[in-house]
């Protein structure tokens, strides 16, 4: 366990803001809007520590989660969180968006699968062992192709009728920076299971234009 804060950021699934210290979740905050992610982003970190009340100074490192996502709405966490982390000179992990959400299974019998919504009539998935072990590589398929185990996550409420027995289960940021050294570090690259339909800006310019830190704009 990292002594000190912990800072998790994820757009892969909404916009989930959390920190911890010394293991410890201490605050958290969710947007679902898939719209303006530099702007709420920007807006739940800077929330998130005014919460905590403590300054980016304070943190000692930073979680990200890398998809699987949509590309325009992933690539913003991660940008927000190795820019914060660059700047602090301070570790960055990134961490599976389905291993994080994985955490919040609580009394897990035997396997189980956590699903969120891929679009175009698809989902990401990916398979866990009762201790919460991911024993697979994430997926992306239609719904009907997922294992018939107990079914967790955001995908859940998208389709009702085909994981009716399944529960609604949203990533915890503050239960992923306070637990994330349970988690495989993943590395940086996102996790995209599809073709980007859009590229990343040749440049970028700063727009968060607040009293804490300065992160880069990403159109």
């Amino acid at each position: 366990m990292t002594n000190g804060w912990t800072l998790a950021i994820d757009t892969a699934t909404g916009i989930n803001v959390g920190l911890a210290k010394n293991g410890e979740a201490v605050a958290s905050a969710r947007e679902e809007s898939t719209r303006k992610h530099v702007e709420l982003t920007q807006q739940l970190v800077n929330q998130t520590l005014d919460q905590a009340g403590i300054e980016f100074k304070d943190l000692s490192q930073v979680a990200v989660g890398v998809g699987p996502g949509p590309f325009t709405g992933l690539r913003v966490g991660i940008v927000t969180g190795t820019t914060i982390a660059s700047m602090l000179k301070i570790p960055v992990r990134g961490v599976c968006t389905l291993d994080a959400i994985s955490l919040g299974v609580e009394g897990a019998q035997d396997r189980f699968v956590v699903v969120t919504d891929a679009r175009r009539k698809e989902i990401y998935w990916a398979s866990y062992d009762r201790q919460g072990k991911r024993d697979g590589e994430p997926q992306v398929s239609i719904p009907e192709e997922v294992e018939q185990v107990p079914v967790y996550g955001p995908g859940v409420s998208v389709y009702p009728t085909i994981f009716n027995c399944g529960k609604d289960l949203q990533l915890d940021a503050g239960l992923l920076a306070a637990r994330l050294e349970l988690l495989p570090d993943v590395g940086l690259s996102p996790i995209y299971l599809r073709k980007p339909d859009a590229k990343l800006p040749a440049t970028r310019k700063s727009t968060l234009g607040h009293r804490r830190i300065t992160l880069p704009e990403i159109k």
